[in-house]
């Protein structure tokens, strides 16, 4: 895990639209649909509306930098008035934590207007972004949506409805994007022929409702009515919903993290419960790395249901050791180097009555650059804890991801080019044990069609030469 406030990983965004065919307010549905995808990014958010009643080509948005309960409020949500609209969620993976890179984006070109919402990473976007450039294209943004949008809106002039310009723009783009796009008229689904990212869709009553995780439909009292499929692009009007699939392919690499961590517990992404997936990562560790000890306990709250399968498996006890902070938010003021172990401290704390004297085995769904993890193997030993064992829920970090995931270049790696008995004595555990490579796809229920670049690095696309993922210094 970083060795920063946020203790853990982080994925990029999350999306969410909805379009109610009977004409009623639609901002209330994605603002409570935002908050549910909350977890998915805490930098920045934002809703745009169009009113299919009304002149075509007038979208509302308000967009803003922190949580979602900052920046929406009564008020402002009552001025987006419309029938169809896009939300959006944020943490930077490429492009600063700045006002101008929030979204939905809004475009007005000669078509129209667009809102796009996007989730992932493009391999090709230096590339791609430099094309453009040299056509004309003035960038407001550093973010890979903003190309996107250019993409679509130039390939509009070419095909007799967005659906087919999202079609072509979508086989210039390189890398992972669940993307929804709304149009004055309809709310356009799009995901990238690999699925690395989610997207699925929900329904409620005469209200359709697409979003990165099904969770979200549940805020919403909507039903979830299936995922978009890799390539698929989904077309949502007043006469209902249409697929278009001739960009579907057979070679699928959906990210093997959002089972382990990013997406919610409650979430079914790709027919396949993620707390199913973390049960079963739990158990294999218990399998792979039994230890005699007193007390199972998850570092919160990406340990929670990985330690619950651990217990469940080896028959020791599962507790709680760490008190998680909740009311911190988005970022506190970094202690000077003299208290620098505050930024731990303050997030978690030990049970010291709990842990005194006893055999603890913490799970955790990843050790990134292992600082954090050596603070809080010290923090249960200063507490009184006789051991301490470290169990991981996913292989070695030892590449970096190009696909949407803040996982760092291998060089700010502890796993690159160390063993796992280096690591072990290095975070000062008695012992460390990872979940295996080889297991990984019992997981995704014998599936092999998920990505793994970050722990065996063997991308599914080749990596871009040059730096697409922005600042990792944490």
């Amino acid at each position: 895990m970083n060795d920063n406030v946020h203790i853990g990983l982080h994925e990029e965004c999350g999306v969410f639209g909805a379009y109610d065919l009977d004409g009623g307010m639609i901002a209330p549905s994605v603002y409570y649909g935002l908050f549910a995808l909350q977890h998915r990014g805490q930098e920045s958010c934002g809703i745009a509306v169009s009113d299919t009643n009304g002149p075509k080509g007038k979208v509302l948005s308000c967009k803003g930098m922190g949580l979602v309960n900052e920046v929406f409020h009564p008020e402002n949500l009552e001025e987006l008035k419309g029938d169809i609209g896009v939300g959006h969620v944020r943490y930077s993976t490429a492009g600063a934590s700045i006002p101008e890179n929030t979204q939905p984006l809004v475009l007005n070109y000669v078509k129209g207007t667009l809102a796009l919402a996007h989730n992932g990473n493009l391999v090709n976007a230096p590339e791609l972004r430099r094309k453009l450039v040299q056509t004309g294209a003035i960038f407001q943004t550093e973010i890979d949506t903003e190309m996107i949008a250019y993409h679509i809106a130039r390939e509009r002039l070419n095909t007799k409805d967005v659906e087919g310009a999202v079609r072509n723009a979508m086989q210039k783009m390189k890398g992972a994007y669940s993307l929804i796009i709304m149009s004055p008229r309809k709310l356009i689904g799009a995901r990238d022929p690999f699925g690395f990212r989610p997207l699925c869709i929900g329904k409620r009553e005469n209200t359709y409702f697409l979003a990165s995780e099904s969770c979200a439909f549940d805020a919403v009292n909507a039903e979830f009515i299936r995922d978009v499929l890799p390539g698929e692009i989904v077309s949502i009007t007043r006469d209902g919903i249409k697929s278009d699939t001739s960009l579907c392919q057979k070679k699928l690499a959906r990210c093997i993290f959002e089972y382990i961590y990013f997406a919610r517990p409650d979430s079914i992404l790709d027919g396949m419960s993620v707390y199913n997936s973390r049960i079963i990562a739990g158990k294999i560790l218990a399998q792979e790395y039994p230890v005699d000890a007193d007390l199972v306990a998850p570092v919160p709250e990406s340990g929670n249901i990985a330690a619950l399968g651990y217990a469940m498996e080896s028959n020791i006890p599962y507790g709680t050791v760490f008190v998680k902070n909740n009311y911190i938010g988005r970022t506190f003021i970094k202690p000077k180097q003299s208290v620098r172990e505050s930024s731990v401290k303050i997030k978690l704390n030990v049970i010291r009555d709990v842990v005194e004297g006893k055999r603890i085995v913490i799970i955790d769904d990843s050790i990134v650059r292992g600082t954090t993890s050596e603070k809080m193997v010290r923090m249960l030993r200063d507490a009184g804890a006789k051991e301490v064992h470290v169990r991981i829920s996913s292989p070695p970090f030892k590449y970096p991801c190009y696909f949407g995931t803040d996982v760092p270049s291998s060089e700010l790696l502890i796993a690159y080019g160390h063993s796992r008995e280096e690591i072990c004595n290095m975070i000062h555990a008695d012992s460390l044990g990872y979940l295996s490579l080889e297991r990984l796809g019992e997981l995704m229920e014998g599936k092999e069609e998920y990505c793994h670049a970050c722990f065996s690095g063997n991308y599914p696309i080749h990596p871009p030469k040059e730096d697409i993922r922005g600042d990792f210094d944490k």
